[in-house]
């Protein structure tokens, strides 16, 4: 049995004895969850232009050097704000080990990743539907990370969004896989991961303080390799590559983060990760409004499709949250 003194942090999830059911949240808590929902809203709307500014910034600097360098100016913005705000500059030793897992994840693994795929074939609006399957992502790696215990109905859904997405995928790709593809996949999991990773972080640190350490204990290794890919890859200047590197350098690796951790921790990994529903929407809007992509009928109905399933997904996670300590 459970000490009755002993404390759950917030958003974990406590492992009843016995099936209960869940109290009525009170008006504090309503107010509460609202904010971090309209935090992460905030964070997915950042988010949402990370593939287009990708997509500016290779034309003029390499693909290695946009996914590694961006990481290297937030790092730099980081820890300014971590010097001014007067904390330590690197996180407390007892949780090095999940920093390092969250910065291979979302400053290594997602950038570099995504940022091949796009750079090997794969357009924006198609990359935006495969990303698409992020939330169920996320919510499968708090089942893994975070204790949480969905529903069968979650496994289900998040089966028929994946097979949305093969279907999709090899529709596209003329009944077989593409390398851009399989790394997509794997900007996927490794954003899943780090979300959850960074949203476990949250409960006891800022979010900003979060992504903030994430990012300087990657200095080590970021800040050497973009010198090497600074001197030793082709640079062609030009207005929208500094923009789309800065985009990506500052509010998609950093500043979107802010608003992101601090909403997942606030408001629950489950719900406040319902907003990532709008991101491939938001990216499909950019990508026609900023690139000028042309995207038909079954690239919208997989978009739909994908949404339909993650916000089943999300639906029966929730229902399954028991109540927090």
């Amino acid at each position: 049995m459970r000490d009755k003194n002993s404390a759950i942090a917030p958003g974990s999830v406590a492992l009843a004895e016995s099936p209960a059911e869940p109290p009525v949240p009170s008006e504090t808590d309503r107010r509460v969850a609202w904010r971090g929902t309209m935090l992460a809203a905030l964070g997915v709307l950042a988010f949402s232009m990370t593939f287009p500014g990708t997509v500016f910034a290779m034309r003029g600097f390499d693909p290695y050097l946009v996914a590694i360098g961006r990481a290297v100016l937030a790092a730099a913005v980081a820890a300014v704000c971590l010097l001014v705000a007067r904390v330590p500059l690197l996180p407390p030793r007892r949780h090095l080990r999940s920093y390092i897992l969250t910065s291979l994840a979302v400053v290594f693994g997602f950038p570099l990743f995504s940022g091949l795929a796009l750079y090997g074939g794969a357009s924006t609006s198609h990359s935006a539907v495969v990303i698409g399957l992020l939330p169920a992502a996320t919510a499968a790696f708090a089942v893994l990370r975070a204790g949480e215990r969905p529903r069968p109905m979650f496994w289900v859904a998040g089966g028929l969004g994946a097979v949305s997405i093969t279907v999709f995928t090899l529709g596209q790709g003329g009944g077989r896989l593409s390398v851009a593809d399989l790394l997509l996949v794997l900007a996927l999991l490794s954003a899943g991961f780090g979300y959850t990773e960074g949203a476990k972080l949250s409960r006891e640190t800022p979010g900003w303080r979060v992504i903030s350490y994430a990012l300087v204990v990657a200095v080590p290794v970021s800040l050497p390799v973009t010198i090497v890919l600074a001197f030793t890859t082709e640079i062609r200047p030009s207005f929208e590559a500094f923009a789309g590197f800065a985009w990506v350098g500052v509010i998609s690796m950093f500043l979107g983060f802010v608003p992101w951790y601090a909403g997942l921790a606030m408001g629950g990994i489950a719900r406040a990760g319902q907003t990532q529903l709008l991101q491939p929407l938001l990216t499909l809007l950019w990508a026609w409004l900023l690139l000028s992509e042309d995207f038909g009928a079954s690239t919208v109905v997989a978009a739909l499709a994908v949404l339909v399933c993650v916000a089943a997904t999300q639906r029966a996670r929730i229902g399954a949250m028991p109540p927090r300590g």
